[in-house]
């Protein structure tokens, strides 16, 4: 059975119009997300094309301890009310913790759960418990299968809007690949499966002191995935990811998005099962 989550303003999954996660890594300032956000609305809004501005207001998992991690829970959570409040559109943001989750849970629209902590039942359960649509991202160290007893998880705390993210798996040292196979894998369990496609691209640590990335590769990552079937696409976007504070190798350029987008749907639309099959 394929579930449709509902946002308020749209649908998601169940073979509705593929929609887009998307904004900068961290919240460097309200400026900054505030401009992001209504640039990436009006570019979505061009291409109907669903969509919810992501940004985080804390970045727990850092490679170094001097790693920028952002504004702290209450600065962000006012700034992310202000994007879904004036551009009126849904917003996520990811959680570390039970405190937070109860917290942003009744502000954001999506709760989003790290990958690395995809296996925290407690942190699973409190964001459940909010009511906020849960979106699970893979653990870089589980197969697609695993991923059930994530969902059973939030299944169980009564909550089913449910979304599922790929975004890539371990592959040696410093380096992540994505098996395509993940997405009708994973949406076996009734749910959207949506493709990180900057994260995958990500090098963990590969900087040394910080992460780095091959940005060169989200548009063909991106473009297997949308013909892999894939529900939604999450893309981490900013105005100048070489002078941005977190993850700027693997950053989608803001003056890119559109053309990367336009591709996308027109494979995501070729690639849609036809009415009478």
């Amino acid at each position: 059975m394929a579930y449709e989550v509902d946002l308020g303003q749209f649908k998601i999954g169940a073979g509705h119009r593929p929609f887009l996660i998307a904004g900068p890594c961290v919240i460097e300032s309200e400026q900054l997300v505030m401009d992001t956000a209504g640039r990436i609305a009006e570019i979505t809004k061009a291409l109907g094309m669903p969509y919810v501005f992501k940004s985080s207001f804390d970045k727990a998992n850092r490679t170094s301890i001097t790693s920028f991690r952002g504004p702290g829970l209450d600065k962000g959570l006012t700034i992310l009310a202000k994007v879904k409040q004036q551009i009126r559109i849904p917003v996520l943001t990811d959680v570390h913790t039970e405190e937070q989750a109860t917290v942003a849970g009744g502000v954001v629209d999506i709760l989003q759960i790290p990958a690395f902590l995809c296996r925290q039942t407690d942190l699973l359960i409190a964001a459940a418990k909010t009511g906020a649509v849960v979106n699970i991202k893979k653990g870089q160290f589980l197969s697609p299968p695993e991923m059930g007893n994530a969902v059973k998880k939030v299944e169980d705390a009564g909550n089913q809007r449910i979304v599922l993210t790929e975004r890539g798996s371990s592959f040696g040292y410093n380096n992540l690949v994505v098996d395509m196979r993940s997405f009708p894998i994973m949406r076996r369990f009734g749910y959207p499966v949506v493709f990180d496609a900057t994260h995958s691209v990500q090098l963990p640590g590969g900087g040394g002191t910080k992460s780095s990335g091959q940005r060169e590769f989200v548009e063909p990552l991106a473009c297997a995935a949308a013909g892999a079937g894939c529900d939604g696409f999450f893309m981490e976007v900013h105005p100048d990811p070489d002078a941005a504070l977190s993850d700027g190798p693997n950053m989608v350029p803001l003056k890119a998005l559109h053309s990367l987008l336009l591709r996308v749907l027109r494979i995501c639309d070729a690639a849609a099962t036809p009415p009478d099959r």
